[in-house]
């Protein structure tokens, strides 16, 4: 198949989404009909992209039976479509946080600052707001919800989590679900497996995301635990654009697997302390710029 359009790209992510949203998996099937008329688009499309997910390995097509899921499709914003969405939102998290975007914006500058369709922004500011990222305004255009980058606010930041996120562990009620610690061994594996990209940096941001906030769940404390989601949202923009490199995210994944194995064993003194000294590195990273 030839390289896809960002067209194809963006509908196959569409429809990766769709399965998750319906709790679909391995075995189950795909009709291109109901699919395009879901997605609001022509057949044609739906079948290029229904191919291109076929040559990531997801899906198979069976002659006069329809399309059938191949495996369990990749957590939101993986970085399995790198050339779509995701890049697209790399360059506008890139940008806002040089301050290159204002506070609001409206769908027509996007189109023409990043040379893509109005359906596509559409999507993209949609996908935002569901982040917590954007909200549209009153008649017309959205604005962010989250100010550029600011050394103090990440200077805040980081001094609340420091407090927060070690103790978190110590709590009396902690207590870690098997299925969420494999689930998190099989990203951070997969993470470490994959080629690195530009866009990957969404999958990596989701993923670390994920990870504090499912230990901060483990602690029982509801309070610790809505504080460190609130945290994730404030943070989500600014670290959506990666500049560290692949080196840093092996760093990342071995400190959260190493806390993940004290805790395991029960040694939640040791998993706290490295969980501290894990938050203290992050925030001295490039100066004070750290997107973990």
């Amino acid at each position: 198949m030839a390289t896809p359009t960002r067209l194809q790209q963006d509908i196959a992510e569409q429809i990766l989404q769709m399965v998750r949203e319906d709790g679909l998996g391995a075995g189950d099937w795909l009709n291109e009909n109901s699919t395009a008329r879901r997605l609001n688009v022509s057949r044609t499309p739906v079948r290029a992209a229904l191919a291109y997910l076929a040559e990531q390995g997801l899906v198979r097509r069976h002659a006069n039976k329809g399309v059938e899921l191949l495996a369990a499709t990749p957590p939101a914003g993986n970085g399995a479509l790198p050339d779509g969405a995701e890049l697209a939102m790399v360059r506008i998290a890139r940008d806002r946080e040089a301050g290159v975007l204002r506070d609001d914006i409206s769908e027509l500058e996007m189109m023409r600052r990043y040379e893509i369709g109005r359906p596509e922004v559409q999507r993209l500011l949609a996908r935002f707001a569901d982040l917590d990222m954007v909200e549209r305004k009153p008649g017309y255009g959205w604005r962010f919800l989250q100010e550029p980058r600011d050394p103090r606010v990440h200077d805040e930041r980081y001094r609340f989590r420091l407090l927060i996120e070690p103790a978190a562990l110590l709590e009396p009620g902690f207590q870690l679900e098997r299925a969420w610690v494999d689930e998190m061994r099989g990203r951070h594996a997969d993470m470490l497996a994959r080629p690195w990209h530009e866009a990957a940096s969404i999958a990596l941001y989701e993923m670390n995301a994920d990870f504090h906030e499912g230990l901060a769940a483990a602690s029982g404390n509801r309070f610790i635990h809505s504080a460190i989601r609130r945290q994730n949202q404030l943070r989500r923009l600014s670290n959506y654009d990666w500049v560290f490199g692949f080196e840093r995210v092996q760093v990342n994944c071995r400190e959260h697997m190493q806390i993940l194995d004290y805790l395991q064993s029960g040694e939640h003194e040791i998993a706290s302390a490295l969980m501290r000294s894990h938050l203290l590195r992050a925030s001295v990273l490039r100066h004070g710029d750290s997107r973990i």
